[in-house]
């Protein structure tokens, strides 16, 4: 199967992690894309989402599924979002389609994450996908430096040949020549440093499943 087509199989495959009657905590992407496309068939069922970008809340609602602000929502049952990577123990980098903050804020809220992917995003150890960082702006230069004394090379995402903004008006640092042996504490050091909003690396609120898609089906993964 292509790429797209195995997206698709997870995508519908995740409608098997939600209840109905709850509202669907709902990720960015274009393997979440698949999962919305298959939301739409059960939207009757649900009460609603909570979305973790833009793009994902204006396809939820162009297919009729009510869209909820984070803060009128106590507690999300589960959250349905891709990766960029994961490892075998659940932890993740993610932020490719830069909406790692509020996909964060989002799985914070949720009692089960659940990512889907297809297979080419499983890897023994974080850091081959450059690490996307979302930073306040007038700490650009600095953060650089900071990865550099890593050893690893930080540049700013542009688009149209300017610097992305992100949905929460900042911008996107990538990081290259990383390998992340300890997410958790990768995070929890990197998070500290002043300028950053968020660190790409998602090992507090890791995956306890991954729908991953193979050649074969629908592989299950439980950490």
């Amino acid at each position: 199967m292509t790429q797209d087509e195995l997206k698709t199989l997870v995508g519908q495959a995740a409608l098997s992690q939600v209840s109905p009657g709850t509202i669907v905590g709902v990720g960015t992407g274009s393997t979440v894309n698949k999962f919305i496309d298959a939301l739409a068939t059960m939207k009757d069922r649900i009460a609603g989402a909570v979305s973790s970008s833009q793009a994902s809340t204006v396809r939820l609602q162009a297919l009729g599924i009510p869209v909820l602000d984070c803060n009128e929502v106590d507690e999300l049952a589960v959250y349905v979002d891709g990766a960029d990577e994961i490892d075998h123990k659940g932890f993740m980098i993610k932020g490719g389609g830069a909406a790692l903050t509020r996909e964060k804020i989002v799985a914070a809220q949720s009692r089960r994450f659940v990512c889907i992917a297809d297979e080419s995003k499983l890897v023994q150890a974080l850091g081959a996908f450059p690490l996307p960082v979302e930073i306040i702006p007038m700490a650009r230069a600095r953060l650089i430096r900071q990865f550099a004394a890593l050893g690893a090379q930080a540049s700013v995402r542009l688009k149209d040949g300017q610097p992305l903004v992100t949905d929460n008006g900042q911008h996107i640092l990538d990081v290259r020549g990383l390998q992340i042996t300890d997410p958790v504490n990768f995070e929890l050091e990197v998070s500290q440093w002043p300028g950053v909003v968020t660190v790409g690396v998602f090992a507090l609120q890791k995956a306890q499943v991954c729908l991953l898609g193979t050649a074969q089906g629908v592989r299950t993964l439980t950490f």
